[in-house]
């Protein structure tokens, strides 16, 4: 089953203009916000799941906000592009999720939290570090779409799910069922799509953070906190979080700064 999903992953079709004038318009330190909102505007799809996220709780900026260039300002060129890239993402790729026991909603909404709790709690501890972690927290659980996909594929989905529904490692049922797991597939993903190598490094490692290489183990190791504190078919649980504050305990982490974080995630998300 791996080499079929290798396979998917390199039969994918390429990314659509909009993301790669998004991705040029980022990487130019002379553009400016009015040239990401010339871009953004002219995908009628990326500007409703931009405005989307800006109206959204996990957002809450005090107002709505009814036009793209007033979201773009707000958000910044990180924030934009990460939440114009994990949409358009999703729309390239057929999303059927049932194996892990959600809806293609629930998928979208859980890298939504976990892009949002690494943000907040990220930014109390490195601002440049956080905007680096917020894109990779959107796109992590990318390789999930292709391992359920192949799931359905080879009629595994009743019993996939049933050692999903127990599972605290989702990544050891995924080796199991495929011999990949979430961040291998995402990984592959996002190096046939030719983003940056130490994006790739990151994102691959985070199902194997404690032996990644020192230059991206941080990065993983809170991918993955995150990854375990929101997990697909747990989000927010009581288990998930307690389990994600021990991961970050061991890492070194105060946990009391990500504690207050994921307590205000949950008031906003219950609110």
């Amino acid at each position: 089953m791996k080499n079929e999903i290798i396979k998917n992953v390199k039969s994918l079709p390429p990314l659509e203009k909009t993301i790669l004038d998004v991705q040029r318009v980022y990487n130019d330190p002379d553009a400016s916000i009015a040239d990401m909102v010339k871009v953004v505007e002219t995908d009628p799809m990326i500007v409703t799941n931009l405005l989307k996220a800006a109206n959204s709780p996990l957002y809450f900026m005090g107002k709505d906000i009814n036009r793209a260039s007033v979201a773009v300002s707000l958000f910044g060129m990180s924030m934009t592009r990460s939440i114009v890239l994990n949409s358009s993402i999703r729309k390239l790729l057929k999303v059927d999720m049932k194996p892990y026991n959600i809806t293609p909603e629930k998928f979208a909404e859980v890298s939504n939290i976990q892009a949002s709790l690494i943000m907040n709690w990220y930014k109390r501890i490195d601002k440049e570090k956080a905007d680096k972690l917020y894109l990779a927290a959107f796109l992590q659980e990318t390789g999930k779409i292709l391992i359920s996909n192949q799931i359905v594929l080879e009629h595994l989905e009743d019993n996939f799910k049933s050692e999903i529904t127990m599972a605290m490692n989702i990544a050891m049922v995924e080796k199991s069922f495929t011999g990949v797991t979430t961040a291998e597939v995402t990984a592959a993903i996002f190096e046939h799509w030719k983003f940056d190598a130490e994006f790739v490094e990151i994102i691959a490692h985070v199902d194997d953070y404690k032996h990644a290489p020192e230059a991206v183990k941080e990065y993983a190791t809170a991918l993955n906190v995150v990854k375990t504190i929101v997990a697909v078919h747990e989000p927010l649980s009581e288990r998930a979080i307690d389990a994600g504050l021990f991961k970050a305990k061991e890492a070194g982490y105060d946990v009391e700064i990500l504690e207050e974080e994921i307590n205000k995630l949950v008031d906003t998300m219950r609110a």
